[in-house]
C-alpha cells in the first residue's frame, strides 16, 4: 500500500441517477449498471427523474436529508445535463457570493450515456465505463480513488459549474444541436459547424482576479474546468480539476469562427496570438454592447443571463471517483 495515499473508504450504498426523457437513455444501459453495482455493494436503489431539476432534488434528499442509512456513492447514467442536475444536488448551496456551504457527504461516479458526455472523458479519459465502474465498486484505493475537484460558482445565477462554461459560438451551439437528427458526439460536432459558419464575434471583455487579459471581438470565452467541450474540443488543454484555480480561454476575433472547431480539436488554437489563457480564483466574463451574454454552462444555454458572468473557484468542492493514474 502507499503510505502516502490517505486511505479510503469502499461505497456500500448507492443511487443510480438516469433521465429516462433523455433521446440517448438505455434501459439496457441502466439494467447494467444497477447489476455491476448490486454485485458488489450493500444496497443499490435507482431513480428515474420525472422533470427537469428533478435529479438535484432526488439526490440532495437522498444523501443528505432523508432519515436512515444514506448513500455513500451517487452514479450518475446519462450526459452532461444528467451529471449537471445531478452535481448541483451533491456539491450543495453557497452561503453567500463566492463562498460554498460544504463538500458532499458521497463521492459521484459517471456513466456516459449522453451526446458529449465531456464529464466522462474529464475523468476516465476513453476508458469503457464498466471498467470505470467496476473499479469504483470493486477495487477502490487499488485502481479507483476519490479527487475532490473544484467548481465554479456562477455568482448571476448562484448555480455551481462543474465542467465549465462558454460564450460565444460552443454557447450558441447548443440550440442548433436540438434541430439536428444525430446522436453523441456527431450530433454535437455538426452543431457547432454549423453555427461557426458566418459567426459574429461579440465585443467581449474578460477578466482573471481584476486584470484585464482580453478586450475586444470574441468569438468565445471559455471558463472551468474540464479540458474538453462537446466531449472532442480541448479548449482548455492546461486545466487541472483539483488544483483550486480556474482556467479560462479567450478567443479573440481576429480567429474566423469556422476555423474554431478543428483549432479547438487539437488545441493548435493556444499558438494563435488572438488566443488568450490565462488562470485564476475569479474570472469575469462580459458582452460590452448591453446585450445578453451567449452563454452556456455545462451544456445548459443561459436563457436569463444578463451581460456579465461572474465565476469564483470552489476548491475541492465536488467527490468524485476517478482512476488511481
Amino acid at each position: 500500500m502507499d503510505r502516502n495515499r490517505p486511505p479510503v473508504t469502499p461505497p456500500s450504498r448507492a443511487i443510480v441517477v438516469a433521465n429516462p426523457a433523455s433521446g440517448s437513455h438505455s434501459p439496457r444501459l441502466l439494467r447494467e449498471v444497477a447489476e455491476l453495482c448490486g454485485s458488489a455493494l450493500a444496497h443499490v436503489e435507482t431513480y428515474l427523474t420525472t422533470a427537469p431539476g428533478d435529479a438535484t432534488r432526488a439526490v440532495r434528499h437522498a444523501v443528505r436529508e432523508r432519515p436512515g442509512p444514506r448513500p455513500d456513492l451517487v452514479v450518475a447514467v446519462g450526459g452532461d445535463g444528467t451529471v449537471r442536475e445531478v452535481v448541483q444536488g451533491l456539491a450543495g448551496a453557497a452561503d453567500g457570493p463566492g463562498v460554498h456551504r460544504e463538500t458532499s457527504p458521497a463521492a459521484l461516479a459517471i456513466v456516459p450515456g449522453g451526446t458529449g458526455n465531456s464529464g466522462y472523458r474529464m475523468i476516465w479519459g476513453d476508458r469503457p465505463w464498466d471498467e470505470a465502474l467496476k473499479a469504483v465498486v470493486t477495487d477502490p484505493g487499488g485502481s479507483a480513488r476519490v479527487r475532490r475537484l473544484d467548481l465554479a460558482l456562477l455568482a448571476e445565477t448562484g448555480n455551481l459549474v462543474f465542467l465549465g462554461a462558454c460564450s460565444g459560438v460552443i454557447a450558441d451551439a447548443l440550440p442548433t444541436a436540438r434541430t439536428i437528427p444525430l446522436h453523441g458526439r456527431a450530433r454535437y460536432a455538426r452543431a457547432f459547424a454549423q453555427t461557426a459558419e458566418d459567426y459574429p464575434p461579440y465585443p467581449g471583455r474578460v477578466t482573471v482576479d481584476g486584470e484585464v487579459v482580453h478586450e475586444g471581438p470574441t468569438v468565445l470565452a471559455n471558463v472551468g474546468g474540464g479540458r474538453y467541450r462537446g466531449g472532442q474540443y480541448e479548449v482548455l488543454p492546461h486545466s487541472e480539476l483539483d488544483d483550486g484555480l480556474l482556467d479560462v480561454c479567450a478567443i479573440g476575433g481576429e480567429i474566423p469562427a469556422v476555423d474554431v472547431p478543428e483549432l479547438t480539436r487539437t488545441a493548435s488554437h493556444l499558438a494563435h496570438p488572438a488566443t488568450a489563457y490565462a488562470r485564476g480564483r475569479t474570472i469575469v466574463v462580459e458582452r460590452l454592447d448591453g446585450a445578453r451574454l451567449p452563454l452556456e454552462h455545462d451544456g445548459e444555454y443561459q436563457e436569463t443571463i444578463g451581460a456579465r458572468a461572474t465565476f469564483t473557484v470552489q476548491p475541492h468542492a465536488l467527490p468524485t471517483w476517478a482512476p488511481t493514474d
